[in-house]
């Protein structure tokens, strides 16, 4: 008894440590990328600072829970269409803060010869993006 209660302690332990780091790498990750600040001076809107802070924070406090309970949402199909356009949303943005922040495009645009292609290079990326996810979404996955 008094063995199994050390064994529960040390994975509590063991996973709110591990937590503890992934989360902190995540917001790194996010500070690096300087999504906020980028969204805010896009926007224009340094007043709702706060609420970008903290819609991240809740967001990624929402998504483990969700991710570890057996708890689900049975929500209509519109919201849930709504709420995968978020994701969406969130995951572009944070492939295109990461190829911001690493000069990916220039770098790859000088190297081939073709700086006056850029805007022809971008559009194909979006649309393969937008083609692939329909493909997924309307071939593998049985929404109804």
């Amino acid at each position: 008894m008094t063995r199994e209660i050390v064994y529960i302690v040390v994975e509590i332990a063991i996973g709110f440590g591990s937590g503890l780091m992934v989360g902190a790498g995540f917001v790194a990750f996010l500070t690096v990328l300087g999504i906020i600040p980028r969204l805010v001076q896009l926007s224009k809107s340094i007043d709702w600072m706060k609420h970008y802070q903290a819609s991240v924070i809740v967001g990624a406090l929402l998504g483990t829970y969700l991710s570890f309970t057996e708890w689900t949402l049975n929500l209509p199909v519109y919201i849930l269409g709504f709420w995968g356009l978020l994701h969406g949303i969130f995951i572009g943005m944070l492939a295109a803060a990461l190829t911001e922040v690493l000069n990916v495009f220039p770098i790859l645009m000088k190297r081939l010869g073709i700086d006056k292609e850029l805007l022809w290079l971008l559009m194909a990326i979006v649309i393969g993006k937008i083609t692939g996810s329909l493909f997924h979404w309307i071939i593998f996955v049985d929404i109804f």
